[in-house]
């Protein structure tokens, strides 16, 4: 009896390790409906894809990110926001990388921060020769037939300094207002009064965890409660993505990389 609980052990040991090989090509999409009496008449149905974390490197090819903007684009966004983290450092990765983020398609524009791991300046100019509007520290209107909302971002809160006054400066609480960041923990300095939505990553979801319910790494300095999913807090939504790539290890138990797409509706 002890030797074949030894045996099941070891083969759901097995089975686990050979899950989490897999589950990181096991891309899903996670749909959320933002309601606001904010939220333009033009604006309402508009679809935004939100994609974070891809890593590109040893672990995740030119390929797999051809892959994934083909899906991006299947998903027919009206914008597209990038959240940092596109490649772990090597810098000789951009290229690949956003020669295929290039090749993304959004009516309203394809806007992105940086990432703890994303080179600064070559990363900007990356961004920039791909056609991607950099938002970081920075707040732009994004106009549909003469209404609009504002998007904007922060740089990441540990590698730079982030500053939000250039999204809100120019807001009334009547404004919708969209802010990318990096990291979840900018959330609670996100002044909630004029921020509906704001889109983090960087902690993968935990990237392994026991059946999505607790993380042993969450990359959080608020522990397991920005690890993944969606808070609230006074007029303001954060959607924490699970992010696309991996770091480290290229495995994934319990949390699957997503493409999150957030389509706004206008309430009354």
């Amino acid at each position: 009896m002890f030797k074949k609980l030894i045996l099941l052990i070891i083969l759901i040991i097995g089975v686990a390790v050979v899950y989490s090989l897999i589950e990181p090509y096991m891309i899903e999409t996670k749909e959320v409906v933002i309601q606001s009496d904010q939220v333009p008449q033009n604006f309402d149905g508009k679809k935004i894809v939100f994609v974070t974390d891809i890593h590109c490197s040893q672990f995740f090819s030119e390929e797999r990110v051809q892959s994934l903007v083909d899906q991006v684009n299947a998903l027919d966004p009206d914008m597209v926001l990038l959240g940092g983290d596109y490649v772990t450092d090597d810098a000789s990765y951009l290229e690949p990388c956003f020669s295929q983020l290039s090749k993304l398609n959004a009516p309203l524009g394809v806007y992105g921060v940086l990432g703890n791991n994303d080179p600064k300046n070559a990363t900007i100019t990356a961004m920039e020769n791909a056609g991607i509007t950099y938002i970081g520290n920075k707040g732009l209107w994004v106009e549909e037939n003469g209404e609009k909302i504002r998007i904007g971002g922060v740089e990441d809160l540990d590698t730079d300094v982030p500053y939000q006054g250039p999204t809100i400066g120019s807001v009334t609480q009547n404004d919708f207002v969209i802010l990318v960041s990096h990291k979840p923990d900018y959330f609670p300095l996100a002044n909630k009064l004029k921020i509906d939505l704001v889109l983090a990553g960087h902690t993968h979801g935990g990237q392994v965890t026991l059946f999505g319910l607790w993380a042993p790494f969450y990359n959080s300095r608020y522990g397991q409660e920005y690890v993944s999913g969606i808070k609230k807090s006074g007029n303001s939504t954060m959607i924490i993505s699970n992010g696309i790539g991996t770091v480290n290890v290229p495995v994934r138990f319990s949390a699957k990389p997503q493409i999150v797409v957030v389509t706004l509706k206008r309430v009354t």
